[in-house]
């Protein structure tokens, strides 16, 4: 991204985030050897307290109360687009600039986030709750690439990167496991394993170490599986599996909140099919397939045209219209 830039004649700044301890420090060492070959200043920002205290907690508060949340989507929000804009601001910085696949798209004297050209490594998904305002600000140089055609460019210019792995997993966690994590905050606490019929299948160390749709991990043994983690009963502690068959596992309608649109007044009325409903293309998981589903803006429900498989309450229910990041929500809840 720095180097597209600087072929663009951009005055480049290249900034670095340190946001734990489970950093590994080959990432630092690696963007400062880019910034030294393409002769840019480099800053790394430590940001590690601010990320625990806001991030990280909020992501500990959610899965104990039996949410699956997305950390991604708020670090975006208060990280990447806000503590580090406000940050290239005092630099004197006019633009941020970022690596996300993605696209920043001008229609009139209006900016939008696009789907990129390369639609396996679309990252629009985590982007819906930036602020709108923000959009005008934004440069994403690999919007029109693919991930290959940006490791050969890296490659023909001898960036070191060029053949990094592409990270995976929550950021601020590194190598360590997801679960490892949670137990260290949420204490294990025994619970069952049910089928839609109420039979006891198997026991669990803790509703809030599961998501719906999660199949491994479940240690069912009757060996009439696979199973799917369908429903969380916190107040239970209970997890209700389901065979891929099974109704219980699809979810026809859902409630969301914190319902945050990136486009304006004006292009929702263009997709307005009544006084309160708009019909857009939504995805309630990365990569998941979009979906034909109906919003109603004023009740704040999402009805899909086809049952989804596996909601889970806290991920993020994206909105799409004609290749356009609409906005996104938080689902709050599966009403049938």
């Amino acid at each position: 991204a720095a180097l597209l830039l600087k072929r663009a004649d951009f005055n480049v700044v290249g900034i670095h985030l340190k946001i734990s301890n489970f950093c590994n420090p080959q990432d630092e060492e690696d963007a400062r050897l880019v910034a030294e070959l393409l002769e840019i200043p480099f800053y790394v920002l430590d940001i590690s307290k601010e990320y625990q205290r806001t991030i990280a907690l909020d992501m500990i508060k959610n899965y104990a109360l039996g949410y699956t949340p997305n950390p991604d989507v708020m670090c975006n929000r208060l990280i990447k687009f806000g503590y580090v804009y406000e940050f290239v601001k005092k630099l004197g910085a006019k633009y941020i600039a970022t690596g996300h696949y993605a696209k920043n798209i001008k229609i009139g004297n209006k900016h939008y986030i696009g789907i990129p050209k390369d639609l396996n490594k679309d990252q629009t998904y985590f982007l819906w709750a930036i602020k709108r305002s923000l959009i005008k600000n934004i440069i994403f140089p690999l919007g029109d690439y693919t991930k290959d055609e940006v490791r050969k460019i890296a490659e023909e210019n001898n960036l070191p990167n060029y053949n990094k792995k592409d990270s995976q997993g929550i950021c601020f966690l590194g190598k360590i496991k997801l679960i490892d994590f949670l137990k260290e905050f949420l204490p294990e606490s025994r619970g069952l394993i049910l089928d839609k019929e109420n039979n006891i299948l198997g026991y669990h160390p803790g509703y809030y170490f599961f998501t719906e749709g999660q199949r491994h991990g479940l240690n069912i043994k009757t060996g009439q599986g696979p199973y799917y983690v369908a429903i969380k009963d916190p107040k239970r502690n209970i997890i209700v599996v389901a065979k891929e068959s099974e109704d219980i596992l699809y979810t026809k309608k859902i409630e969301l909140k914190n319902i945050n649109f990136l486009v304006d007044k004006e292009f929702l009325e263009r997709i307005k099919i009544d006084e309160n409903n708009i019909k857009i293309l939504v995805r309630c998981r990365y990569r998941q397939a979009l979906t034909p589903a109906v919003l109603d803006m004023k009740n704040k429900i999402l009805t899909f045209e086809k049952p989804i498989k596996a909601i889970a309450p806290g991920q993020s229910a994206v909105f799409y219209y004609d290749n356009i990041l609409v906005g996104g929500a938080v689902i709050y809840k599966k009403l049938n």
